[in-house]
């Protein structure tokens, strides 16, 4: 088995049962992304598939304990790769990807591989699967709540859990329509225009079927401001 395959299959041992949107799933859409933009961008492939595999592998450590799955993800990475022997220069090069790909972190990556990264990330939160990873993710809050009497995570996330048509519309606002503007890209940033389009009929499809009664009268024209 090749350094490749073992890196998927010890993230894959890491992410099992993951309750929200970064399982395994989102992982090979982000490595498949990433090899996707390295075509026309550049870049080193082996840095990609690796940052790619391990950037999410700190997140249940981050739902247990607090604290951000990028900096718990590269620690894990950095111990993983060390043991399987890979060169000083592509273990720092690897780490540096995860540490700035989250969407809320604010950094800015350095290398074209940690770009890369961050927009392959970025662009999995777009399209159909962004509609469904967010909705999946609203789910699986929702689910907690109700069998822990906890509410995780930020005040954002609890509108979430309280009214899910309004924390979905907020959320699109908050998240995938500010993305386009924060990518590093040209590749990624074409990608995201075809997946904002999908976006964008859901939501009109949304709007027609609920009647938007609570958004309406909460937000009056808030919701043209998505088209």
């Amino acid at each position: 088995m090749d350094l490749i395959e073992k890196t998927r299959e010890f993230v894959a041992s890491f992410l099992e049962g993951e309750p929200s949107s970064h399982d395994m799933s989102h992982i090979n859409r982000v490595e498949a992304l990433c090899l996707e933009i390295q075509k026309v961008e550049g870049g080193n492939p082996l840095v990609l598939q690796l940052a790619a595999l391990l950037h999410d592998v700190g997140v249940i450590k981050e739902h247990e304990e607090g604290g951000d799955h990028a900096v718990y993800s590269a620690e894990i990475a950095s111990e993983f790769l060390s043991k399987a022997g890979l060169r000083k220069e592509v273990i720092e090069a690897v780490k540096n990807c995860i540490l700035t790909h989250r969407f809320s972190s604010g950094e800015i990556p350095e290398s074209l591989e940690a770009r890369i990264l961050q927009d392959a990330d970025r662009l999995d939160a777009l399209g159909a699967v962004g509609i469904f990873r967010a909705v999946l993710s609203m789910g699986a809050l929702r689910m907690l709540k109700h069998t822990t009497g906890l509410d995780k995570g930020s005040s954002k996330r609890t509108v979430y859990i309280e009214d899910p048509i309004e924390g979905f519309n907020e959320y699109m606002k908050y998240k995938p329509f500010t993305i386009p503007e924060k990518l590093n890209t040209d590749t990624a940033k074409k990608i995201a225009e075809e997946r904002l389009k999908i976006m964008r009929l859901y939501l009109e499809a949304l709007k027609l079927e609920t009647g938007m009664i609570n958004l309406e009268s909460k937000q009056g024209s808030d919701f043209n401001k998505l088209k």
